[in-house]
């Protein structure tokens, strides 16, 4: 099949071509000439929509689906169409699923459930047996069969000899390990940001503290062990300053923060919406704009929606009791294209979680894969139910006003635009 993208803007700072508006020709899933105007054919299938952008296809680092065992709140099948429309033609799928992921047959099976697929999924293998923080998990047996990282979503590891060992065993195949930031001793049964907020709706905090002595822990372990240590979704100040600390020592070390604290505050709760209980929670405005600036920085490397489908049992009930989570694929572009500029966006959204977990680099030129991104940068509205495409519809975004459209992409010799 060949496809004809039809006056694009290309956005990639790797391609001679970054910035330019160019028509693309791909055939059989490679770019095959990039020119100013390429005349079509009948038997083309032809691209041409409003303001029309292109950028290398964004990876996900942090990403729940539900299957097996919580089908649902989202399958694997439907959750990559989720995915491909939402620009992303790569996701990492945390091991939170029942079973979790803490073997090879379980990496296996979700490899293989979406073999074929528009968008790729990698799995990242549980750190422990069965999330629980007691025993090593069989990485790298994981890492063999397809893993891409280890991590126990959502958990910390409160054994500190049990991350000390996981990182130099990691080491030997030089596999990237994921510590989730939170003491849990700390945060006890908090449910929000400790502050003014909590305080005025009777909400147990969560105290920033919790994340950031976690955090320091966790960087003494890295800088006595050595190896490679990726820390999800900061949310605080003194997060950002302990990373920008641990970085300029030389520690491989990198983080990501989730697309909802870079866009919203504790100020959210008075309506105590459940959809607004996310892990880490919502922080402070200062906090907001320090993440904001972190990413600026460099300081922080790449950008997640910690996407998180949770049925509406779970979601419709008392704040306290709800369970965590957002979903955040069909969201997060208009979102990020409010507060960051769109190389920003892209490198923290592409190119360093590509670096970081081992995909292979891409460019858009001729003769390369075309694994491509699809949007709009102009087109604003308020983001609706309607707008949701997974079957759960627990979104902190809601009746938020966003700025950017996704089309779809363009990956493995695949179309998938929005109908």
């Amino acid at each position: 099949m060949t496809t004809l993208l039809k006056s694009a803007t290309i956005i990639d700072t790797s391609s001679p071509y970054h910035k330019q508006t160019k028509d693309i020709l791909i055939t059989d899933g490679i770019i095959t000439k990039i020119d100013d105007s390429i005349t079509s054919k009948k038997e083309y299938q032809i691209v041409e929509l409003d303001n029309l952008h292109v950028s290398n296809g964004w990876f996900d680092t942090s990403v729940s689906f539900g299957e097996p065992g919580y089908e649902e709140r989202e399958t694997l099948q439907h959750g990559v169409q989720v995915a491909a429309k939402s620009g992303f033609t790569d996701v990492a799928i945390n091991p939170n699923t029942q079973p979790i992921v803490d073997n090879k047959s379980a990496v296996e099976f979700l490899i293989n459930k979406v073999k074929g697929a528009a968008t790729n999924i990698y799995p990242i293998g549980a750190l422990t047996q069965q999330s629980k923080g007691v025993e090593m998990s069989e990485m790298y047996d994981m890492q063999q069969s397809g893993a891409i990282a280890f991590g126990d979503y959502n958990k910390p590891v409160s054994n500190d000899n049990l991350l000390k060992i996981a990182l130099l065993y990691a080491q030997n195949f030089n596999a990237l390990v994921l510590s989730f930031p939170k003491n849990n001793a700390i945060a006890g049964e908090g449910v929000a940001n400790e502050g003014k907020n909590s305080t005025l709706l009777g909400l147990k905090g969560i105290p920033a503290l919790a994340e950031e002595i976690q955090i320091s822990r966790d960087l003494f372990l890295l800088e006595y062990t050595g190896g490679k240590l990726h820390i999800p979704t900061i949310s605080t100040s003194k997060s950002v300053q302990l990373i920008k600390e641990a970085k300029k020592k030389g520690l491989d070390v990198t983080c990501s923060v989730a697309v909802h604290n870079l866009f919203l505050t504790d100020d959210e709760l008075h309506g105590f919406d459940a959809n607004k209980k996310v892990n880490p929670p919502l922080r402070t405005e200062q906090d907001r704009r320090t993440l904001i600036k972190g990413i600026k920085d460099g300081v922080i490397d790449m950008i997640t929606t910690d996407h998180n489908p949770i049925d509406v049992e779970h979601k419709k009930v008392e704040f306290s009791t709800a369970k965590d989570g957002t979903i955040g694929l069909e969201s997060a572009f208009g979102v990020l294209n409010t507060v960051l500029d769109i190389e920003t966006i892209v490198k923290c959204l592409s190119d360093n979680p590509r670096k970081r977990f081992g995909l292979n680099n891409i460019s858009i030129k001729e003769n390369e894969k075309a694994s491509l991104a699809i949007f709009n940068l102009n087109e604003s509205y308020t983001f609706s139910e309607k707008n949701i495409l997974s079957t759960s519809k627990n979104s902190v975004f809601l009746d938020k006003k966003l700025k950017g459209k996704v089309y779809g992409i363009y990956n493995n010799n695949q179309l998938i635009l929005n109908s």
